[in-house]
């Protein structure tokens, strides 16, 4: 029984030939090809030429020539089956199994494509029915001539046209309405053209075929601007990239391709000379798209429009794929200037201009980083203190742990250029009316602290800032006494904090609590009065406010934890992946990240 084309084509994508070769031959790097000693014949000088872009050996002493499959079959000896299980374990992919349903899902994928292959031809030809003069001129005006239309295989479906019936000749109706292309109408009966009136952009697999359409209207209505196919068995809009099987073929000479919005900005860049070009189908880009991407490309660039609603859009798809970035799948940003489209910009501009502009690219990191400051004032702490932690959050978000730690120190560094008690360097705007000798005093104090600090744990520091406030505001204790329950300190800290507890609970308080606890913890009362600089903080503060301060460090302690827990578990996962231990990773991620 055959393979299906997809398990085939998927385990083409996942493995480079050089890749599969190279295990066997020493290669080379030649230009865009490698090169080296033919498997198959004794000699001294290459003759052997390895293609990644065209996906093909070729021995020019012998003559063999093929794809990873016939390589692995050529050289060890084994048959096709045998070459696929072996391919496909080493892409990673579970061993295929047959089945009746597959060779008949082989055949109705077969029949779809007929379909779409049939439908494109004709409506491509309807574009230059001189009956459609309306449609060709809205491109003509676009910028596009003939050559770019006929490349992209743009076609036209007018509103009354009888191709549905032509269809009916040779498909079934169950067959023809499994595309998409056409739905019934409730009232009449019959079965409308999902893209009557509409330019049509084909949307092709990465072999080429088209499996689903975009359309876009040529006048302005209440009409949807742009609309796509339905998902159906073979279309997947979250799957799916606009032009990557054409823009493939650019990955030898760079490693960069810009991702846009739409499918006239694809073919506007595309036309102008920049092939390296892209655009999802219909959805914000999802992590299965940007891993499509990473196998061809290891630097996309997403630039999308200029407009605010478009900088939002590009902060959600960051947001939503830092966490997947690594050393060798990086990810940039560009915004248009001026409120415009890359559509738009490279016509009024030029090529060299857009490629002047991509050079101002910014990296992930960094365009999160910019999104976030821009909306903060930097002389309020508060605002400061909320920036701090949410831009921990996104950071903590990364799944590769060397780089996390990486990019959060590069986060804190720049925090600390915010922060004037911990940058002691540089003046800060918002204290410049106190006097320079109170300024250094408090400096002064808080680089003491600082030092005194190092021989604690970030969580004790948080655990003497807690039960400073329960020693000094005992009301706030008394409410809390639930919550601290539930807390678990470090050895000593835990010890005293269950004394003070107990204490309040009895109705034990003020000196008198004070003083009892003294006796026994003499040593470490004097370590949180020296090592915790929370007393400045809550100076002349209210109940409410010491209140919501208290809360903030209790957070603070469950998200230490978590974060330890976190960081045992994908350990632990790395090793070994378990079900329950990927679910409590899941969860506890899920608390790291409330608002």
């Amino acid at each position: 029984m055959k393979y299906p084309k997809e398990y085939l084509d998927e385990i083409k994508l996942r493995l480079k030939v050089s890749q599969v070769v190279g295990k066997i031959v020493q290669l080379k790097k030649r230009g865009k090809e490698f090169v080296g000693l033919s498997p198959f014949k004794n000699e001294k000088s290459p003759s052997f030429t390895v293609s990644d872009e065209k996906e093909f050996y070729h021995c020019f002493s012998t003559g063999e020539h093929g794809n990873i499959f016939d390589f692995l079959m050529k050289t060890q000896s084994i048959g096709f089956g045998e070459a696929v299980k072996s391919l496909a374990v080493e892409a990673g992919m579970q061993p295929h199994r047959f089945s009746n349903y597959d060779e008949k899902k082989e055949k109705i994928f077969k029949i779809y494509k007929e379909i779409f292959k049939e439908y494109s031809k004709f409506f491509c030809a309807e574009l230059f029915n001189k009956k459609n003069i309306e449609a060709l001129n809205y491109l003509n005006n676009r910028g596009l001539n003939q050559k770019n239309i006929e490349e992209f295989n743009l076609g036209y479906v007018p509103w009354e046209n009888s191709f549905y019936q032509n269809l009916k000749k040779n498909f079934s109706e169950e067959e023809i309405n499994s595309t998409g292309l056409y739905y019934k109408h409730d009232k009449i009966g019959k079965f409308i053209d999902r893209f009557n009136s509409r330019i049509i952009f084909p949307v092709n697999n990465l072999a080429g075929d088209t499996i689903a359409f975009g359309g876009r209207i040529i006048k302005n209505g209440k009409l949807a601007k742009y609309i796509n196919s339905p998902e159906t068995e073979y279309y997947k809009k979250g799957r799916m990239l606009f032009n990557l099987d054409k823009a493939k073929s650019m990955r030898s000479e760079t490693n960069e391709v810009i991702v846009v919005e739409g499918y006239m900005d694809v073919v506007s860049l595309y036309s102008s000379g920049i092939k390296n070009v892209i655009s999802n189908s219909g959805t914000a880009l999802t992590e299965q798209q940007i891993n499509l991407v990473w196998k061809f490309y290891s630097n996309p660039i997403l630039c999308l429009d200029g407009d605010q609603s478009g900088q939002n859009a590009s902060m959600r798809i960051a947001e939503k794929l830092l966490p997947l970035i690594n050393e060798n799948n990086k990810i940039f940003f560009l915004n248009l200037p001026n409120d415009e489209d890359p559509d738009d910009y490279i016509k009024k501009n030029g090529k060299e201009k857009f490629l002047e502009l991509i050079n101002k690219k910014i990296i992930i990191q960094s365009y999160i980083w910019n999104f976030y400051l821009r909306k903060i004032d930097k002389n309020d702490p508060f605002a400061i203190s909320k920036f701090e932690k949410e831009i921990k959050k996104i950071c903590i978000s990364i799944q590769d742990q060397t780089l996390r730690k990486y990019i959060l120190e590069d986060y804190l560094l720049k925090i600390k250029e915010l922060t004037p008690i911990q940058n002691t360097n540089k003046k800060f705007v918002p204290y410049q009316q106190y006097k320079k000798n109170y300024d250094a005093k408090i400096l002064n104090e808080t680089k003491n602290i600082h030092k005194k600090n190092d021989k604690f744990s970030k969580k004790q520091l948080k655990e003497f800032s807690i039960l400073f406030i329960i020693l000094n505001y005992q009301s706030v204790g008394f409410k809390k006494i639930k919550e601290l329950s539930n807390l678990i300190f470090s050895e000593k800290n835990e010890k005293l904090k269950i004394k003070i507890l107990n204490y309040l609970s009895e109705g034990i308080e003020d000196q008198k609590l004070t003083n009892k606890v003294n006796v026994e913890f003499e040593a470490l009362i004097t370590d949180i009065n020296n090592n915790s600089n929370i007393k400045m903080i809550l100076q002349e503060k209210k109940d409410e406010e010491i209140l919501e301060i208290f809360d903030e460090l209790l957070n603070e302690i469950k998200d230490i934890e978590n974060q330890k827990k976190i960081d045992t578990l994908e350990s632990k996962l790395m090793n070994n992946l378990d079900e329950n231990s990927y679910s409590e990773l899941i969860s506890l991620k899920n608390q790291l990240n409330r608002d």
